[in-house]
């Protein structure tokens, strides 16, 4: 007999049973009375019921003749969310800084932070900075009050996902070495290039963002002091960040075995003009592996002055930076996205989706020396950018060749709704692989076609080209095609329908593997897959299928979330958000009766049915 068993219906059960009365919905966990004993001793549980129940209880679920007496436990999905705020403060006599609770006016850095990944699959973290504190101060200070927050989502986000990355169990050796050393001889050139450069906006800005993420790891750490000499584990936080360039590295530097399947995608984003320009929405999914589910909604309220000598390119009437404040869905132990999708101050909403690269010959150009990690490039151009070109041409320094994507600017600052189209300045499109980047303004091609669909296939011809795009579609079809590709052409068609922000999210979600013509596999056996649809759902392909190649097999991985912004929601850095696997039109995903049940989800749901949510902020 299982020791876990699930009844395939839920049972609703009066309110009266608990003590949470605006609860509107439950999970049901069966398990053997002496688990349930050991759960209740852990204390990890809130607006708990527990009942002695015969084992005929659900009809069908049991044969009669069982004995056995099972626990039914009762979680309230509904309960209250946990809401912290945390200052850092400056101890004077110490120089040091330290954590107090609650907002203390002398703040260096205080956090505002809700954990409400129960009910809405999202946790939210506010982090703003004192401008009357040195710039260091403060970018040390919001790494350690960010970890004061959600260090307890770090720790299960680190043990979902890295725990096992070059260590402590089995690992391959030889790359780990090289890996190691790789990021150490890049941190030391980064290091030099600051030292070297003490009025450059972008070095400065790199010290900072280096300088933050110390705080982060030393907060989490208990070993907080002030700002100073970079020092970092190599294989410490700084994976956290480098969950997309470590994809190429392991190309790059040879790992014997790779996380990255064979036409794996990351990502599905769509910018669109409604009908008569009288609104421009912008869209994105992100594709991960499901065990990084736990997400965090952040904004970051940075004071940093764009008027003194490491800033002296900024114009005289901007007193900060014009990207010091950014919304974006992130996760745990992070200090950008990664996913990714940003509302900036500056005006500018940026986003990507990966990419990659398939052409072995190109990862000579992966080098420690002259290189700044891409998810370094990416907060630096975010925070320093005004313009879409501009952004494109701070992030094109120091190409590293790793986290390859095709970016996508928007700058709602020359969106006017329901004016003529304009020539230029509107929508900007990066693409980089090893050695080259691409860019141009597609803001044209926006208003001829009315949207932008980005789908993790380059769309420049040298871009595509170069990475092995030509090879892939000799060797495996029009899968890998840019224009006949399932999601090229579901975009195509479906975009017509969207009218609105209600029909942005229903695309966005849209996933009708099993009944679409379009998501069906040339190759595959069955037919349809759950891979080609806008939000994957790789999960619902069967086991036993027979699939050309590693993207279309069953994985626990896919669209994990929806996010949409628009021109009357940005300018208070507002969005629309989803999070989890779409569940529109296929079974909601559930840990407990996946067939990935038994992979670490530490603080996870179980049941991944969440509505949409309107991100809002506190003002």
């Amino acid at each position: 007999m299982s020791k876990r068993l699930f009844f395939s219906k839920c049972k609703f059960f009066p309110s009266s049973l608990h003590r949470n009365a605006n609860a509107t919905r439950f999970a049901f966990e069966f398990e053997l009375c002496p688990e349930l004993c050991t759960l209740l001793k852990k204390k990890t549980y809130r607006n708990i019921v527990f009942l002695m129940v015969p084992s005929g209880f659900a009809s069908g679920a049991f044969p009669g003749t069982m004995r056995v007496f099972i626990c039914v436990l009762i979680v309230s999905l509904a309960s209250p969310a946990a809401t912290q705020v945390q200052s850092a403060v400056l101890n004077t006599q110490t120089g040091k800084l330290d954590i107090k609770e609650g907002f203390q006016p002398d703040f260096v850095a205080f956090a505002n932070f809700t954990d409400d990944i129960r009910n809405t699959g999202w946790s939210y973290l506010e982090v703003v900075t004192n401008g009357t504190y040195n710039d260091t101060m403060q970018a040390y200070g919001a790494g350690v009050v960010e970890s004061a927050v959600t260090s307890q989502l770090i720790y299960k986000h680190w043990v979902n996902t890295l725990i096992g990355y070059c260590g402590p169990f089995k690992y391959d050796e030889g790359y780990c070495r090289r890996l190691k050393k790789y990021i150490t001889d890049n941190l030391q050139w980064v290091a030099e290039q600051i030292e070297k450069n003490p009025d450059s906006p972008y070095w400065y800005q790199v010290h900072l963002s280096l300088l933050q993420l110390q705080g982060l790891e030393d907060g989490y750490n208990g070993q907080v002091t002030s700002p100073g000499k970079l020092s970092f584990n190599p294989l410490g936080f700084l994976l956290f960040q480098m969950g997309g360039d470590l994809e190429d590295l392991e190309a790059a530097l040879n790992k014997s075995s790779q996380s990255r399947a064979v036409g794996s995608g990351s990502c599905s984003a769509l910018i669109k003009l409604l009908p008569g320009n009288k609104e421009l929405l912008v869209s994105h999914d992100t594709w991960n592996n499901y065990q990084a589910m736990l997400r965090i909604m952040k904004k970051y309220n940075f004071s940093f002055p764009g008027l003194n000598t490491s800033l002296s390119t900024l114009s005289a009437d901007e007193s900060l930076i014009p990207g010091g404040t950014q919304a974006f869905s992130s996760y745990p132990g992070s200090i950008f996205s990664g996913d990714d999708f940003y509302i900036l101050s500056s005006g500018l909403v940026t986003l990507e989706t990966t990419i990659g690269n398939s052409n072995p010959d190109l990862w000579k150009f992966v080098m420690p020396q002259g290189a700044v990690m891409e998810w370094l490039r990416n907060i630096v151009a975010n925070r320093l950018a005004r313009k879409g070109k501009e952004w494109a041409d701070i992030f094109s320094q120091y190409n590293s060749g790793t986290y390859n994507n095709q970016w996508m600017i928007v700058d709602y600052k020359n969106f006017i709704p329901g004016k003529p189209s304009i020539k230029e300045g509107l929508f900007t499109v990066l693409e980089q692989i090893p050695g080259m980047i691409q860019i141009a303004d597609k803001t044209q091609e926006l208003y001829m076609t009315g949207y932008w669909a980005s789908y993790n296939i380059p769309y420049f011809e040298e871009v595509f080209n170069a990475s092995g795009g030509e090879d892939l579609v000799k060797k495996y079809g029009s899968w890998f095609s840019y224009s006949e590709n399932p999601r090229a052409q579901i975009f195509r068609r479906n975009q017509t329908l969207v009218t609105d922000m209600e029909s942005m999210v229903r695309l966005m979600r849209y996933n009708n593997f099993k009944n679409d013509p379009l998501s069906e596999c040339e190759g595959c056996d069955p037919p349809h897959n759950g891979e080609n649809a806008i939000s994957a759902r790789s999960d619902l392909n069967p086991a036993n299928g027979t699939y050309p190649f590693g993207a279309l097999r069953q994985r626990p991985h896919g669209g994990t979330d929806m996010k949409v912004t628009s021109y009357g929601l940005f300018k208070q850095y507002e969005l629309l958000a989803v999070s989890g696997p779409t569940w529109d039109e296929v079974p909601v995903f559930e840990w407990s009766t996946s067939p990935y049940r038994n992979l670490l989800h530490l603080g996870h749901p179980d049941r991944w049915d969440f509505p949409t949510v309107h991100v809002r902020w506190s003002k």
